[in-house]
């Protein structure tokens, strides 16, 4: 709280080479907005996150708290205004961000621990989860991610397919044909955008030349951050470790 050349398909490998650097992110760059979880007197949406302002009658002053990855709230005092209380948040903004990240890095730690082949995640009613459950999971989740995020930037994708790759994250065909690692369904959400957002930007090209990295750090602005996430965690996530 504070006051390469073209070819018909390309893969997406678990340790992929460098690439040119890219602007700096912003917190849960790649997902869409999560819906707020509290009935807020008033509602923005600023940088991907969802912003709730709530007045509290004992209130003295204007406090902001960073309640989740995807919710920020700014608690008004009685004799507050909206318009005070965006301001007093906005100039909060790197502190915010700083929070978000935070928050974004400490869920995956937890999520490699609970992802690792020799346990797997937990389930919510606290039975771990069997790679074919993890699978089937996947297939239901995966395949319509794809499809919103496709329609976020303009793409048609003619087939999504959810396989059992040894050292492939992803891969795209020239006829529109995405296939994905079922494992991306234990990693944070960021992290699979990003393989995903990787992928569809394939429709445009399909290579790795400077092009096809600024297609993807325009829509996809926190990708370094996923890929050291994935170049650090493969070994965890790869299948026979």
């Amino acid at each position: 709280m504070k006051q390469a050349a073209a070819t018909d398909q390309l893969a997406f490998v678990f340790d992929a080479g460098a690439e040119p650097s890219a602007p700096g992110f912003t917190a849960d760059a790649c997902a869409l907005p999560a819906p707020a979880s509290e009935a807020p007197l008033h509602i923005s949406a600023p940088r991907r996150t969802v912003t709730i302002f709530v007045r509290h009658p004992r209130a003295r002053r204007y406090v902001v708290r960073v309640i989740d990855q995807h919710t920020v709230r700014v608690t008004l005092p009685r004799w507050g205004s909206t318009k005070e209380a965006a301001a007093f948040a906005e100039r909060e903004r790197r502190w915010i961000d700083k929070q978000l990240r935070r928050l974004q890095d400490e869920q995956a730690r937890r999520l490699v621990h609970l992802a690792h082949p020799m346990l797997g995640p937990i389930a919510s009613d606290g039975h771990r989860l069997s790679q074919g459950e993890l699978i089937e999971r996947a297939k239901s989740q995966l395949p319509p991610r794809v499809n919103d995020l496709a329609r976020v930037h303009h793409l048609t994708v003619a087939r999504v397919s959810i396989r059992n790759q040894r050292w492939r994250w992803g891969s795209c065909s020239r006829a529109g044909h995405i296939c994905l690692n079922w494992r991306l369904v234990t990693m944070p959400d960021w992290v699979r955008d990003y393989v995903i957002i990787h992928e569809l930007m394939h429709l445009k090209r399909m290579d790795h030349s400077k092009r096809f990295w600024k297609l993807v750090a325009h829509a996809c602005p926190d990708y370094q951050r996923a890929r050291g996430y994935l170049r650090e965690h493969s070994a965890a996530l790869a299948p026979g470790c």
